[in-house]
């Protein structure tokens, strides 16, 4: 018996006031719709289906990269009539699970759940329990506190109203059963729609046993239909992580300023200060400190290394203690030996920086290998592209670069080499030298400034 998911994503959405399909709506930067599919394959689904409808091409190529099979819902005719356009596809001895699109957060721990407790025969309904149940289906029990049938907001009854414990709409089942129940649907309703919840019914007349799990927080089985929810949701996706790396021995300074939109490893011990995004991979090691207004995206951050506020790294690796900031940029390529310092206002791109160098304020180092214990002045640049092509600038150990100098690549400066202050080098240097380039300071007597024309 094997496990097929469905996932109801044909809705337009057009409370979100949006040319962008509602599923594609990004929460941590990732559309709701991916969550739902990376938390059915975390359950070991041997299909996952997913109905569209409503920008049907732009939902497809968003998620061109996941193992899905698409179904088109046509006519927007109820969720029954949705999962019943999955029904040929579906093996009869495979258990169903149905799932939505702009259901996010939903957990696989709580789907676990659900699947684990569902009888062979019977039914797993996924309920809450809400102080205002306004607009959400009443689930109905009969005296023996057993579910006999869901009843919609629109259909319900005054005593039926009163009822707190709701449908979440998500629920399990053998599919040949559905495929059953799902023939017998009616759109005798206020809605005129199919609805999925008329199957609970007809399990109950069938004598099968509707067996009901609750989510750990109410947050997982919390749709999005407008700007405002999806703006709580992301909230609520965000606290649960940082509260995750507060439980993990990091320090977050305020972690409702703190943003995740991918995947972070951090080791105990680490500062996070406000304002933090994370995007992509990123490793940070023990002790190391993340300042206000950074942003890490696909970096490794090495022990005892200091982030400081405003910085930029992008797909780069900090090796341990090593200083980066305020205001600097490290761009894909770039590697930072142990004990290195990048300065506020450098820019560091496809360059290696060795142990002990260090680049303290206003330089651009491009296509650069860099000894150890370099110094980079302030105002130097690796003049690394000619219009065409890169080349590349090598410093050699103990190099002395001074400030406002331009290295124009390809060059290689030796070790122990001493560049002086305004220097274009455009030849290679030799160990162990100063080598100075410039103009020869001169006076010119009765210089006249240039005046505004009348």
């Amino acid at each position: 018996m094997g496990l097929s998911v469905i996932i109801l994503a044909a809705g337009q959405g057009t409370r979100m006031r949006s040319s962008l399909p509602k599923v594609l709506h990004p929460i941590a930067a990732k559309p709701m719709l991916q969550h739902v599919i990376e938390t059915s394959q975390s359950l070991n689904a041997d299909s996952i289906y997913v109905v569209y409808g409503h920008g049907g091409d732009t939902v497809k190529t968003a998620m061109s990269d996941f193992p899905v099979k698409w179904v088109e819902q046509k006519e927007q005719l109820g969720t029954g009539h949705a999962v019943d356009q999955v029904s040929e596809y579906l093996n009869d001895e495979d258990d169903v699970l149905i799932l939505y699109g702009d259901v996010p957060l939903i957990h696989h721990d709580t789907l676990f759940e659900l699947l684990s407790i569902k009888d062979a025969s019977g039914v797993g309904l996924l309920t809450n329990i809400m102080v205002d149940p306004t607009g959400y289906g009443r689930i109905v029990r009969n005296g023996d506190n057993k579910v006999t049938g869901i009843v919609e907001q629109k259909d319900a009854s005054e005593e039926q109203l009163a009822i707190t414990e709701i449908n979440t709409g998500i629920m399990a089942a053998n599919a040949k059963d559905m495929k059953n129940w799902l023939s017998r649907l009616s759109d005798d309703n206020a809605q005129k729609e199919f609805y999925l919840t008329d199957i609970i019914g007809f399990a109950s007349s069938d004598g099968r046993d509707i067996v009901t799990a609750m989510p750990n927080d109410s947050s997982e089985v919390e749709g999005v239909n407008n700007r405002s929810q999806l703006a709580q949701l992301e909230r609520t996706y965000q606290l649960t992580r940082a509260k995750e790396l507060l439980e993990g021995g990091v320090t977050l300074i305020d972690p409702q300023r703190f943003d995740i939109r991918g995947k972070i490893t951090v080791a105990p011990d680490v500062t996070i200060d406000v304002n933090v995004i994370i995007e992509g991979e990123v490793v940070i090691e023990t002790g190391a400190y993340i300042g206000a207004n950074t942003i890490l995206k696909d970096c490794t951050i090495g022990a005892n290394s200091e982030i400081k506020a405003n910085s930029i790294i992008d797909s780069a690796k900090v090796g341990s203690s090593c200083t980066v900031g305020p205001f600097a940029r490290l761009r894909p390529g770039t590697e930072l030996k142990n004990d290195a310092h990048i300065g506020n206002f450098v820019e560091v791109k496809k360059s290696v920086l060795g142990s002990g160098s260090k680049a303290n304020h206003l330089a651009y180092i491009g296509d650069a290998e860099i000894g150890e214990k370099v110094n980079v002045g302030a105002g130097t640049i690796t003049c690394n592209y000619d219009g065409v092509n890169k080349h590349k600038t090598i410093i050699g150990d103990n190099a002395f670069i001074g400030s406002d100098t331009q290295l124009v690549a390809p060059v290689t400066i030796g070790k122990n080499a001493t560049i002086g202050a305004g220097s274009t080098i455009s030849k290679d240097v030799s160990d162990d030298v100063l080598c100075i380039s410039r103009v020869k300071q001169k006076e010119i007597a009765d210089w006249k400034r240039p005046v505004k024309k009348k």
